[in-house]
């Protein structure tokens, strides 16, 4: 039996995944401690129904994709107004060389995850499902590329992803603080006094204001025109042979706009754009997520389970040898490379997770916060789509 869901069945379906990760997330600590997002957790316990009625013949479901496409594009959209270039020179040399870092990493990692992907007789664009996809990019990254990649004749690329994007999570959340650990012991660091710890908190250009319906109206606006404009990009370059995903035109203009406002002196919605942001990546996710076919995984478990523990120790060793020494060779250089071992395999919530931790015990690290959040939040997911399908365009 198969049920076909609509547009509005569909966004129904999504919300109570949402609402079922955030009941499960409240309850179950393990979930909490590793970040895992609401509707990850939501979206894979219905992808194990979908599984089960897979295996059994007993049911099947189809859902419609029109408004998971639009919540994808207008997230990545939000991303693009985040790209300020003021705020990379105000950063100064702490910014520029950990996106320098978190730049060579996402690439290594596509290398890596193609070459291993060749090794064991699969399709490259796997490789890329089980590297920067869903490491550095996350599972907001993984969901938009999935289904590129099997488009592309990647089978089961998309479950491959959301895969390792979960795994990136725990496995970057455990490696982090014993490296730093390790680092300091070796170098004999040791952490700043408590008096610094507040010292430059308000250096991101992010002003508190109150939301109102006028600014949401303003960051709806601003949203719509990014994303209007940009998807003639997508459409543009591949006319004349390059193929992009629909999704990087929005951040494209997006990056534009925000970098024209900021020489103009002029402020953006960005508290609402971001929020608007959070709210497409959720329901988007739980949309991708509860179509996942896990039994596209079978095949694929033993290549799939290698690939990820030489990410695994590739990120170890990359935090150890490069982001240490590139960073200063400092203890702020170590709390930095704690942090690029979430950042690296999960996302910026598990990077400061780890430095949280770490920190406890052995002492404030003010530029770490500052480095890993920034690059984080506004820059890699930029240079990570960038790559990704320079990747996709050698490959194909």
């Amino acid at each position: 039996m198969t049920l076909n869901f609509n547009i509005y069945e569909t966004l129904a379906i999504a919300i109570v995944i949402l609402l079922v990760g955030d009941f499960l997330k409240k309850r179950i600590s393990v979930l909490e401690r590793f970040f895992i997002p609401e509707p990850v957790i939501g979206g894979v316990l219905f992808s194990i129904i979908l599984l089960i009625g897979h295996n059994t013949e007993l049911f099947n479901f189809t859902f419609d994709g029109t408004l998971k496409t639009f919540l994808m594009v207008s997230f990545y959209a939000t991303v693009g107004f985040l790209a300020s270039f003021e705020l990379l020179k105000k950063g100064g040399v702490g910014v520029a060389l950990f996106l320098v870092c978190a730049i060579i990493l996402v690439t290594i990692q596509d290398i890596v995850g193609v070459s291993l992907a060749k090794m064991f007789g699969l399709h490259p664009f796997i490789g890329l499902a089980a590297g920067s996809v869903p490491l550095t990019g996350g599972h907001g990254t993984s969901g938009a590329f999935g289904p590129l990649l099997e488009q592309a004749g990647a089978t089961g690329a998309m479950s491959v992803a959301m895969a390792s994007a979960t795994f990136g999570l725990v496995a970057g959340c455990l490696i982090g603080g014993p490296i730093a650990k390790k680092l300091i012991e070796k170098h004999t660091l040791h952490g700043p006094s408590e008096e610094s710890i507040t010292n430059e908190n308000n250096k991101n250009g992010v002003v508190e204001h109150k939301i109102t319906e006028k600014s949401i109206t303003h960051a709806v606006v601003a949203i719509g025109l990014a994303v209007g404009c940009g998807v003639w990009i997508p459409a543009f370059s591949k006319a004349h042979g390059l193929a992009l995903p629909i999704y990087l035109g929005p951040m494209i203009i997006a990056a534009i706009i925000r970098n024209l406002m900021d020489a103009s002196k002029k402020k953006l919605p960005l508290k609402e754009i971001s929020l608007i942001g959070n709210i497409a990546l959720a329901l988007f996710l739980a949309m991708a997520l509860m179509s996942m076919k896990l039994w596209q995984l079978a095949d694929l478990a033993l290549p799939l389970i290698v690939i990820l523990l030489v990410q695994t120790f590739l990120m170890g060793i990359f935090a150890y040898f490069i982001t240490f020494n590139i960073m200063g060779k400092d203890y702020d250089a170590a709390v930095i490379a704690c942090g690029h071992c979430g950042f690296g395999m999960g996302a910026t919530p598990n990077a400061m997770a780890n430095m949280e931790s770490f920190t406890k015990a052995n002492g404030p690290s003010i530029k770490a916060f500052f480095v890993i959040p920034l690059v984080g939040s506004l820059f890699i997911d930029f240079f990570n789509a960038f790559i990704i399908t320079t990747f996709m365009n050698i490959f194909k």
